[in-house]
């Protein structure tokens, strides 16, 4: 709330408190979210250096990788609480949404990532909302509960 009021406090820490930090780190939440640089994750919820273990993956996507972020935040760190971060106007939600023939052109990883997005978004709910920006939020809205049930 204090990000989207403009009074954020954005904890900064001293030099002495950040070089605390080299050796231990007490995160409470974990969260995957969008590699988008218009949604950094520590500004958006007011926290700093420290305070949250952030996973950013395009289309706050779950895989290998991300996944095993987040266990490591879980068994290691002792995070309990995950949270899956979407936001409108995701590139990479609207670039699954591309047909696959435009799919296939685009660099193997990237190609598979977007093609396993896609398959998590609900097309026939999505076909007859002819809003874009509704159609955006559905989407959007659709793929972070897909990643929650993965």
């Amino acid at each position: 709330t204090r990000f989207w009021m403009n009074v954020a406090s954005r904890p900064e820490r001293s030099a002495f408190e950040r070089r605390a930090l080299i050796s231990k780190q007490f995160p409470s939440v974990a969260i995957l979210g969008c590699s988008d640089s218009r949604v950094p994750t520590e500004i958006v919820f007011d926290q700093g250096l420290g305070d949250i273990f952030v996973v950013r993956v395009a289309g706050n996507y779950l895989d290998t990788s991300t996944l095993a972020s987040l266990q490591f935040a879980v068994h290691h760190l002792k995070v309990k609480v995950l949270l899956v971060l979407g936001h409108e106007m995701c590139g990479a939600v609207k670039a699954a949404m591309l047909p696959d023939e435009v799919l296939e052109k685009e660099p193997l990883q990237l190609a598979e990532a977007l093609k396993n997005i896609k398959g998590g978004l609900d097309q026939d709910r999505l076909k007859h909302l002819h809003d874009s920006r509704a159609h955006d939020r559905e989407a959007v809205t659709t793929n972070v509960k897909q990643q929650v049930e993965r």
